[in-house]
């Protein structure tokens, strides 16, 4: 096994902690102001329903590629660098998904966006194992917990300044703005060092890194499946009202947020292979209610203990990553979230496959399966 030397770097303090909390904020803020565009996209455009879901996918693929190019560079020139670079092409993309009348202009300017996402998330997770370890206390769940909050207002303040008659043009410029502030708030203190010196460009994750992606890989594609099928789930087959449908994603992200905000305490309380276990053991015990119980009111429970049950497992993976010796942080950070999102990619399709030659319940309840697998990891990782 080749072995790696992270240089001598200041150790970060105060401020830096603060400013991974800002990175992780403007992560899920951007990708969140997205959201609410897009159905003003899909009307200037002209695109049908499939047109728009392989629109979509532009954005992911986006995220895919970049990610391991930015551990790369965060590990060549340090994570100041890259963050800047990845915010700046969040502002020059955004306001771009806002006018842009063409599929292919669309198309090509949410691959960039989905690219710039991506770069963000890959590199403030490098500097947040970093800024933890250096820390000596847990800290990783509530540096995700400001993505999900991020999210929150994202999607709520574009959602507000469209109501209040913004164009989609004026609300994304104000949005950009926002992320300027922050970014400019964060720079001093983002690291300026690289993680790395030399090496090659691209490391096959192996060991523990690898069974960590994979484990990442689960719990995304059980976000994934929330994000897309909770909605189709309740006016399906628990005859929800079609504008009520949002109800079972909005449980689920509210519980997985408060638990991220909380999720360090717990983490410091219980230990990490406990939050593993009964993380995993509550996603599914969650999917299982929602699937098996006819109320809809239980399906809202199901899916906000889904969010509970997830909220923490991601943070105290990412915090084993910063104790592992198998690879270098950089290149395992850049691994395990490529595989994670490759998780949120093709797990909403795999449902969709499952769910046609069997139905929606039975594929909701194989990613409980899989949870329970997650939960189970934790007699096999050292945490």
């Amino acid at each position: 096994m080749q072995a790696f030397i992270t240089p001598a770097v200041a150790v970060p303090g105060r401020q830096q902690q603060w400013s991974t909390r800002i990175a992780f904020f403007i992560a899920g803020f951007a990708l969140a102001a997205w959201a609410p565009l897009v159905p003003y996209a899909q009307v200037r455009v002209g695109l049908g329903d499939g047109s728009l879901g392989l629109l979509l996918l532009c954005l992911g693929c986006g995220s895919i590629v970049a990610m391991p190019l930015a551990g790369v560079l965060a590990g060549r020139f340090g994570c100041r660098s890259v963050l800047l670079m990845g915010s700046a092409l969040v502002c020059l993309t955004l306001p771009l998904l806002a006018v842009a009348t063409t599929f292919p202009l669309l198309a090509a300017a949410l691959f960039a966006f989905g690219a710039a996402i991506g770069t963000i998330d890959c590199v403030v997770n490098i500097q947040a194992v970093i800024v933890e370890r250096a820390s000596g206390k847990t800290m990783m769940s509530g540096f995700h917990g400001l993505f999900s909050v991020g999210g929150i207002v994202g999607a709520g303040g574009v959602s507000l300044l469209l109501t209040l008659g913004a164009s989609p043009l004026g609300a994304t410029l104000a949005a950009v703005a926002l992320v300027l502030l922050a970014i400019a708030r964060a720079a001093p203190h983002l690291l300026p060092e690289a993680a790395a010196a030399g090496g090659p460009l691209f490391v096959w994750p192996r060991g523990v890194v690898l069974f960590i992606g994979i484990l990442c890989f689960v719990v995304f594609l059980t976000e994934g499946a929330v994000l897309d099928w909770s909605a189709v789930f309740l006016t399906r087959l628990r005859a929800v009202e079609p504008s009520q449908a949002g109800l079972a994603y909005a449980a689920f992200a509210t519980a997985m947020t408060i638990g991220r905000l909380l999720g360090d305490r717990i983490v410091r309380r219980v230990g990490g292979r406990r939050v593993l276990a009964a993380g995993g053991l509550l996603a599914a015990l969650g999917l299982t209610l929602a699937t098996l119980h006819p109320a809809w009111e239980a399906a809202l429970a199901g899916f906000a203990l889904v969010g509970a049950g997830c909220a923490n497992i991601v943070p105290v993976l990412y915090s084993l990553v910063g104790r592992q010796k198998v690879m270098p942080e950089h290149a395992a950070v850049s691994a395990i979230t490529t595989i994670g999102y490759a998780g949120i990619l093709a797990g909403p399709a795999a449902i969709g496959l499952v769910a046609h030659f069997t139905s929606l319940s039975i594929a909701l309840l194989g990613v409980a399966v899989l949870l329970l697998g997650v939960a189970a990891s934790g007699r096999i990782l050292r945490l």
